[in-house]
């Protein structure tokens, strides 16, 4: 599919805002999204943008040794851990925690890995400054930083060059969870979100909104709108 260009000088990328989903079920769609993309049964790149309900997950750095609970609080909390292929060590997912998916081929849209982690951090810079917030960049440990607290994190997969998972952009997320693990493997780090940092919470739908206007301007494209249905339907759609 190649969606019809607004302004033909840029690049289009289809976007979705989903409800609410279930880490596997995200991770399900990532699969189909990129196996589309590989296959060309989807000629545009596409950006999930999400919540979800609460889950640990472990990059391919992770192991449970930086699980500070045990296996039995675990299982009372009712809170999965899951294994995935992205890069970096443990990190909680939950409401109120901005989660951006780009399906991206990344030869095509001409960025190296080190510069297209650096752009996804840029996002998430750029959103935080919208609300007065200073955050920077840590060489050592990607993602954002206020201080020596955590803002954002970023872990990606790619798969013969399509780029998957992303960022997580920590808005009115409850902080409980982290005192659970150390996060990203770190210890003696804090984690904290734009609520803590600012005192109040902060309408999603304009978070949302500054991610989608800061993507368009850090990779120059101009994004699309899709529904989840109208997504589905590309997936059915003969290569």
């Amino acid at each position: 599919m190649k969606p019809e260009t607004q302004n033909p000088q840029l690049k289009t990328w289809l976007c979705a805002e989903l409800p609410a989903i279930q880490y596997r079920d995200a991770l399900d769609l990532q699969h189909r999204l990129v196996a589309a993309r590989k296959e060309r049964v989807i000629d545009s790149d596409i950006i999930l943008l999400l919540e979800h309900p609460p889950v640990f997950t472990l990059g391919r750095r992770g192991g449970e040794k930086n699980l500070i609970v045990s296996g039995a609080f675990l299982e009372e909390s009712k809170i999965p851990v899951i294994r995935v292929e992205r890069g970096g060590d443990i990190t909680f997912h939950g409401p109120g925690q901005l989660v951006v998916y780009p399906i991206l081929d990344l030869k095509e849209v001409g960025l190296s890995v080190v510069d297209y982690v650096t752009g996804l951090e840029e996002i998430m810079i750029r959103t935080a400054g919208d609300w007065g917030i200073t955050a920077e960049r840590n060489p050592i440990n990607r993602g954002i930083w206020v201080g020596n607290n955590k803002l954002g994190s970023v872990g990606i997969a790619i798969r013969r060059g399509v780029s998957f998972h992303g960022f997580a952009f920590n808005v009115n997320l409850s902080l409980k969870h982290f005192k659970w693990i150390n996060p990203c493997g770190l210890q003696r780090v804090g984690v904290t979100s734009m609520e803590r940092e600012l005192s109040h919470s902060i309408p999603m739908n304009q978070v949302y909104k500054a991610v989608k206007n800061h993507i368009e301007a850090v990779f120059r494209v101009e994004l699309v709108n899709i529904n989840l249905s109208e997504l589905q339907n590309l997936l059915k759609s003969p290569a």
